[in-house]
């Protein structure tokens, strides 16, 4: 006897921070989407069979903006069933570190660096303003502890 259970799709999303050289900060990348929904967003996508989600968030920042990534810290698990309009949807977010410049691919239109400042807050799609805004807080909070 085989057991299907029915549960929420398993995602994962970077907030890929882009760096120079000389290890400044530049800013973030977003994409622009292929598919529907059709906006900005942070890259990502879901976790296959047999990967673990940190695979999949390296593998998908590689197919979605041409970039390797560093896995630098989790920012969160992101699940409320309303998230997506799709399908229920649980993604897991990680922060990661990048250099060069991204390259759209796969299901991202365009692969853009913003400054924090710059960022579109208001035409994300997702819960993508929420997580950016946790993640901008984040980012307050370190600069200010240190």
């Amino acid at each position: 006897m085989s057991f299907k259970p029915n549960t929420p799709y398993l995602a994962t999303d970077g907030i890929v921070e882009i760096y120079n050289t000389s290890d400044e900060f530049l800013g973030i990348v977003l994409i622009q989407r292929k598919n529907e929904p059709l906006g900005l967003a942070l890259p990502g996508g879901f976790v296959d069979v047999g990967e673990s989600v940190e695979q999949a968030v390296v593998r998908e920042m590689k197919e979605e903006i041409s970039l390797d990534v560093e896995i630098k810290e989790l920012l969160g698990v992101y699940s409320d069933p309303s998230r997506d309009t799709r399908f229920h949807t649980a993604s897991v977010v990680y922060i990661c570190k990048a250099y060069g410049l991204p390259l759209g691919a796969d299901d991202a239109k365009e692969a853009r660096i913003y400054k924090l400042d710059d960022i579109p807050l208001d035409i994300l799609v997702f819960d993508h303003k929420e997580i950016l805004k946790k993640y901008k807080m984040s980012k307050k909070w370190k600069r200010f502890c240190r």
